[in-house]
């Protein structure tokens, strides 16, 4: 049985296999529109001669007439076309239609529409749109390019098709087919590159948009643009067949990627082993867990949870993306600042590691509001501090028993031990003592075995 897993791909500069340089005509598709654009700007940069950039507005698409003068300046013979590239014969018209003296070498299939909803909410028209401009395009871009001598066959697919983003029943299954395509034309002998970007900055289709913050607050960043090119050149280089480019912080992403349900596609990578198996979570939990209980020590019960509740506010911030709690209302519910099932788990975990409290996923739904959620806290650590007392105070009187058994053998020794904790039971039934021990008796209860033969040896002289 096998069973898809993301690893991380070669590193930087390592198992390149030739230095890609565009030549010829190098085809891209939605040419016109922020992705398209940045990687027409460097193929010009890097030596293309003829840039045939397709889009459905060809020249009558913002900023064409900028974006030509652009190129030509950067050295590159630019065609601006209209095409409707999921139209079979009217791309087969249009590749025809390339000069023989710039003849075609690669094809960048860029193009891309957003029409997003869960699969069952989803008209047939928008499934048809998504998939026409991703699936079918590229499916006619194979098809029609492969008598020629092409050397980079790259697609743009997105995280959506590796990772199965819900609430884009139709944009996921088209990157997946991208992805598979990529795979096929490797089979039968032909070059390919599919890439599952992340978010692109720069006016990238998700970037500045709702899908773009949703993706930011679930651990998915924008890239630069620049960065991204030359992510996509090293892959180039290396003659990949399929990989993922995208900003990601692991450990949030992880804890959104599972939040609904557990899954092992992230397993291989040591950043989520350490956030799902909790490798070093216990010793970051305990350490941050005792700065708080010290800070909060001293203080009344009203300052306490005052305190608690802008820790909740500050981490309620932090996963909500904003510089600080300063907007966090704490009488405010969770729902109303823009809380999901996702984040709410993700400040479960930070509160966990911040109190030491096992703490529910459904913690947000219970207390609603940061006040709430603070008094809830404040509770659990007051019982989790008398549970520790308690703890406490019955393995002293372990530790006074295992005392009278190593003193046993001493008959002396044993009768004074004996006397000693009888005075001490005395005294207390008695209620000599309100507020504890008298501050001349020394502490028994914190002292070890050994520490209390010593102190029994030294005030009544025996050995």
């Amino acid at each position: 049985m096998f069973g898809r897993r993301l690893a991380r791909a070669v590193p930087t500069g390592a198992g390149a296999v030739r230095d890609w340089r565009p030549s010829g005509t190098v085809l891209v598709t939605g040419g016109t529109g922020a992705l398209g654009a940045h990687v027409a700007r460097w193929l010009a940069g890097h030596g293309a001669e003829h840039l045939l950039l397709v889009s459905r507005r060809g020249l009558q698409a913002p900023g064409a007439d900028d974006l030509a003068a652009e190129l030509t300046a950067l050295g590159a013979k630019v065609t601006i076309a209209t095409c409707d590239i999921a139209d079979r014969d009217a791309l087969s018209a249009l590749l025809d239609g390339i000069p023989t003296e710039h003849p075609l070498t690669a094809v960048f299939h860029t193009a891309a529409v957003l029409d997003d909803g869960v699969l069952d909410s989803l008209s047939v028209d928008q499934l048809d749109s998504v998939a026409r401009v991703k699936a079918a395009s590229a499916r006619h871009l194979d098809e029609l390019t492969r008598s020629q001598n092409i050397d980079a066959f790259v697609l743009f697919s997105a995280l959506a098709g590796t990772f199965a983003a819900s609430g884009q029943g139709n944009y996921a299954p088209g990157n997946a087919f991208l992805d598979a395509l990529a795979e096929q034309r490797r089979h039968d002998g032909f070059t390919a590159t599919s890439i599952a970007w992340g978010v692109w900055g720069g006016a990238g289709m998700a970037d500045g948009t709702a899908v773009g913050e949703v993706a930011r607050r679930h651990g998915i960043p924008a890239m630069d643009p620049d960065l991204a090119v030359a992510a996509m050149k090293q892959a180039l280089d290396r003659d990949e067949t399929f990989l993922a480019i995208a900003d990601i912080d692991w450990p949030r992403f992880a804890v959104a990627y599972t939040a609904t349900r557990p899954s092992a596609f992230l397993s291989e990578l040591p950043e989520v082993r350490e956030v799902t198996a909790g490798v070093g979570r216990s010793e970051r939990a305990a350490g941050a867990a005792d700065a708080l209980l010290e800070r909060l020590t001293g203080k009344s019960a009203e300052d306490q949870v005052r305190l608690l509740a802008d820790l909740v506010r500050d981490h309620v911030a932090a996963v909500l993306g904003h510089k600080s709690a300063a907007s966090i209302d704490p009488k405010r519910a969770f729902r109303d600042l823009g809380f999901d099932s996702v984040v709410a788990v993700e400040l479960r975990n930070r509160l966990t590691t911040a109190t030491g409290l096992r703490l529910p996923a459904s913690l947000v739904f219970d207390y609603p509001t940061a006040v709430q959620l603070a008094e809830h806290l404040h509770r659990g650590l007051t019982r989790q501090d008398d549970e520790a007392l308690e703890e406490r105070a019955l393995a002293q009187v372990s530790g006074v028993d295992e005392l009278l058994a190593r003193t046993a053998e001493n008959g002396d020794l044993h009768a004074v031990v004996l006397t000693q904790l009888e005075e001490v039971l005395a005294r207390w039934k008695s209620g000599a003592s309100d507020q504890g021990r008298p501050a001349e008796r020394p502490d028994l209860g914190a002292a070890t075995a050994d520490e209390l033969i010593a102190m029994l040896n030294r005030d009544f002289g025996k050995s």
